[in-house]
């Protein structure tokens, strides 16, 4: 096909690597993909729908693309993703800018639909295939930097918690098989890449559903064979984590030690009201085994204020936690009523100004702990992956073990070499500017 396509993925890392699958196979049916939409004539937004400002910054992206149509070449715009699998009919009638639509269950019909957009236009095309059959093989296209990618080993979720509505949208959690898993991840390696990041919406529960038992930690030791310098872990369910993963991670040295392990709450009271498995004593003790058995370990986790009936007592114990804990990363949410998710219909919703309070309130707390981790660092020589050069600043930027792509902080160095983006070079920690810290290469020995 002589079409130039060009995509806008929002979202999760999984979402990109559907993204991904979608442009490869564009790319194999003689699609020309471009970089940017404006050169477009077919876009795809591959959206999220999982929260309101998700959704919100999805729609703004579809309207903003549509208006290509006018100012560009863009001849059809096409949506794909959450977005579009949670209001099927809506987005078709609210927004007749859209041409297109596929669900999660679809994105193996994307060179129909575009097939469809070219040579049928005004008919909406309209793809929504059974979400626990999705497709997870296929090659990709890249949409992270070389250096550096994703391998999703699961799709879907089992957890259902009560403020989630990501087993309507992506189906019941399914492993995939581990020999294909690392037939993508040794593609990875030879294109290239330096650092793996490991996802799925719980990948501690990785083979379970395909072969009865935990498999995270056979599946990893396979991974660290392989030629990446980093294998890094997204996202880990706090009772799902064995002694054997553990062991695992602190034995092998191409895993980067931080974990990213979403509690959103401590309050046992309010983690029952969410179906959250586990209690505060289980967390304060995971926790501390984590560092005990893991030196130098960067904790990330994500937090959930103002659930209904949240109670001033009960946000203070999580406040109390996060004293005590001192979790390096941590992300703090507003809780959002979501239609179709059992929390919305809780009693006692809290009103938008006191969860805003709460969640500045956390992120004071998280103020600090960032100032203790950059004094903490100060001295060390930590190995940075390079990303590139800030003109502003003079100074090369990248990340080190204790951040994650595109959530975390950044490393700003000078060096007395040059250096290349995907190069990684050891960093003499000196300072800090906010929550990003400063130093200098040091020539390897």
């Amino acid at each position: 096909m002589s079409i130039k396509l060009g995509m806008i993925s929002l979202g999760c890392a999984k979402n990109l690597v559907d993204g991904e699958h979608m442009l490869a196979q564009l790319a194999d049916a003689g699609v020309t993909i471009v970089d940017d939409v404006a050169e477009a004539d077919v876009a795809v937004v591959n959206t999220c729908g999982f929260i309101e400002s998700a959704k919100q910054e999805a729609i703004n992206t579809i309207l903003e693309t549509a208006q290509l149509k006018q100012t560009g070449s863009l001849k059809a715009l096409i949506v794909t993703g959450c977005l579009v699998q949670r209001y099927p009919k809506e987005i078709v009638e609210e927004l007749p800018e859209i041409d297109a639509v596929l669900g999660t269950g679809s994105y193996t019909n994307i060179v129909d639909a575009v097939r469809a957009v070219m040579q049928a236009p005004g008919t909406v095309y309209q793809n929504f295939g059974q979400i626990n059959e999705a497709e997870m093989e296929g090659g990709r296209i890249l949409l992270t930097p070389s250096y550096s990618a994703y391998l999703k080993i699961a799709e879907g979720c089992d957890n259902h918690c009560a403020y989630c509505v990501i087993p309507s949208l992506r189906g019941k959690f399914r492993s995939r098989a581990m020999e294909d898993v690392l037939k993508e991840a040794q593609a990875l390696a030879d294109a290239g890449v330096r650092e793996l990041i490991i996802v799925a919406q719980d990948i501690t529960r990785y083979g379970m559903d395909l072969y009865h038992e935990h498999k995270l930690s056979e599946l990893l030791h396979e991974l660290c064979k392989m030629d990446f310098t980093w294998v890094r872990l997204h996202y880990l369910y706090p009772d799902e984590i064995t002694d054997d993963m553990i062991e695992t991670i602190a034995q092998e040295p191409k895993i980067v030690k931080y974990l990213d392990i979403p509690i959103q709450h401590v309050n046992n009271r309010i983690l029952r009201a969410m179906h959250r498995r586990g209690d505060a004593q289980f967390l304060r003790e995971l926790f501390h085994k984590l560092r005990r058995e893991i030196p130098g370990l960067v904790l990330r986790t994500s937090l959930i204020v103002g659930l209904p009936g949240e109670t001033d007592e009960e946000f203070e114990e999580l406040c109390d936690f996060l004293r005590e804990m001192r979790i390096e990363r941590t992300g703090v949410f507003c809780y959002s009523p979501e239609e179709g998710s059992e929390a919305a219909e809780m009693p006692d919703q809290i009103d938008e100004e006191l969860k805003n309070e709460r969640r500045m309130i956390i992120e004071e707390l998280q103020s600090d702990v960032l100032d203790q981790f950059a004094a903490r660092m100060q001295g060390q020589l930590l190995d940075v992956l390079c990303e590139g050069w800030d003109g502003e600043t003079g100074l090369y930027y990248g990340r080190s073990y204790a951040d994650s792509q595109d959530i975390d902080a950044r490393v700003l160095f000078d060096s007395a070499f040059s250096v290349e983006e995907g190069d990684f070079v050891p960093v003499r920690i000196t300072g800090a500017q906010g929550a990003d810290l400063t130093g200098s290469t040091e020539r390897a020995q």
